[in-house]
């Protein structure tokens, strides 16, 4: 396990090989602080050892090319595998090209590579063809069933109209939609003769390294549109759990997501968010039926003001499947190593 345990492919790492570990006792999870301590497990580890890794090219430095040449000297001293996460796409901006060389050269070091939907599968066939295969397993969710917090609504002031967003706040990830679109979405349901109290778009999280500038402008522009945009910062698991079942909208917007943990936080939680419509949220519908609402992007007023106007459309079902769970995963996990 490599990478700090707040990051989330790190601790989505943890998760699956918690399970993996439940079923097969002989499985050794090894936490290492950076990639010089992960150099002296695989020197110690042996020729023969096989090691798994969950991976993002931003775990193993600043650059894309320090994630290829960590895996290349890994796998020239082991037989290691790799789970992708964050599969290059072109909203990768001005780092496409190289994220993509890098995780060519990933890919082709490692014995083999898994990834976590067949959405990605495709990115690799598009982005990185030639650079070899990869097998799909889905993200799996820690629990078989949403279980909705009804007390977290109890004392609620049910006319705001307030909109959730989950995770950090970084260009892209959707709150400046958000901020529009609720205040449409207010505007238009107070023309209707509702009473809308306040309109409040809150990111559940901390901004990413370096946007912390990016809150400020998000602040000042939500707020010249009636819109007040809060931030809770970093919160514990509990607290974060807390947080999402809050009375409010579930948003998850952000169009260019390879795989995304947070719509599984969202579901854990009771929660049915809505999800902008993308190859992924298909796939994530049809995998989970009845967990999420897909929207169009230029639709997201519309829909805020239908959930505004009917609560009970933003919590899941008593007892809704969340399958595939993280033991399914780890099932998975053994059997494909095993092939």
């Amino acid at each position: 396990m490599l990478g700090p345990q707040g990051h989330g492919v790190t601790r989505y790492g943890h998760d699956v090989a918690d399970a993996v570990a439940r079923i097969d006792p002989l499985v050794r999870v090894v936490d290492v602080e950076d990639v010089a301590a992960g150099d002296r497990v695989i020197a110690d580890a042996g020729d023969g050892a096989i090691v798994h890794l969950h991976a993002t090219d931003r775990i193993f430095g600043t650059r894309p090319e320090d994630a290829a040449d960590v895996v290349e000297r890994w796998s020239a001293r082991t037989r290691l595998s790799l789970t992708l996460h964050d599969v290059p796409q072109t909203s990768d901006g001005a780092m496409f090209e190289r994220r993509r060389a890098a995780y060519a050269r990933m890919v082709a070091a490692a014995e083999r590579v898994a990834v976590n939907s067949a959405h990605e599968q495709q990115l690799m066939a598009e982005f990185l063809a030639g650079s070899g295969t990869a097998h799909a397993i889905a993200l799996g969710s820690r629990t078989a069933a949403g279980t909705p917090d009804a007390d977290a609504w109890a004392d609620a002031d049910v006319t705001d109209l307030t909109v959730l967003i989950a995770g950090y706040v970084y260009p892209g990830k959707g709150h400046r939609p958000a901020v529009l679109a609720a205040a449409r979405a207010a505007s238009e349901l107070r023309s209707q003769g509702s009473e809308v109290g306040r309109v409040v778009v809150r990111a559940i999280g901390s901004p990413s390294r370096g946007h912390e500038a990016d809150v400020e402008d998000l602040r000042r522009d939500a707020a010249a549109r009636g819109v007040a945009f809060e931030v809770t910062g970093f919160l514990d698991d509990a607290a974060f759990v807390r947080a999402l079942a809050a009375p409010g909208v579930p948003l998850a917007a952000h169009e260019h997501v390879s795989a995304s943990r947070s719509m599984l936080d969202w579901v854990e939680a009771g929660r049915r968010p809505l999800v902008v419509d993308s190859r992924y949220a298909a796939e994530m519908d049809a995998l989970r039926p009845g967990t999420l609402v897909r929207y169009r992007a230029d639709d997201l007023a519309t829909r805020l003001a239908a959930a505004w106007r009917d609560p009970a459309s933003t919590r899941l079902a008593a007892g809704t499947s969340l399958s595939p769970t993280l033991d399914d995963v780890a099932a998975s996990y053994l059997a494909w190593w095993a092939a």
